[in-house]
């Protein structure tokens, strides 16, 4: 039975698989001049714990466009850009990008959302319909984590 995962700074998260964690933490960061509002599930497994889902609602002006996203995510995740194999996602919100493990899209200029899963706890097909779920309140304050 799926469940919902909340209200984080103006955004609604609709939908979590079964496979995610029950342990819910959120988190405000700053990294290169773009705020984080982020919410981690895990679920205890032998020896500590399991990040299963991470969502981050990001607010920065050099987040412009997709594409400048693109390139803000590769440094922030230290991955190298030219090989990020990455395909069309079409979100409600805006346009993005997805991969098997990762889903991120621009709402606006200086406003995107990134949706990362453990493969071992959603599958591609299962990130999509979180990554869905995850919608913008026109009437929520955005400046806040909720």
């Amino acid at each position: 039975m799926a469940r919902g995962g909340g209200e984080l700074d103006g955004f609604h998260i609709a939908h979590l698989p079964t496979g995610v964690g029950d342990s819910v933490s959120d988190f405000a960061t700053e990294w290169e001049d773009v705020r984080f509002a982020t919410r981690v599930w895990e679920r205890q497994v032998e020896g500590g714990y399991q990040v299963d889902l991470r969502v981050h609602v990001l607010h920065g002006e050099r987040l412009a466009d997709l594409t400048a996203l693109r390139e803000f995510l590769a440094a922030y995740h230290e991955r190298d850009a030219a090989i990020w194999e990455l395909a069309d996602f079409a979100h409600p919100d805006g346009p993005g990008l997805t991969s098997d493990a990762e889903a991120f899209w621009i709402v606006e200029p200086g406003l995107a959302v990134d949706v990362l899963v453990d493969p071992d706890a959603a599958d591609a097909d299962a990130l999509r319909t979180i990554a869905h779920g995850v919608v913008r309140h026109q009437d929520a304050d955005d400046s806040t984590l909720r």
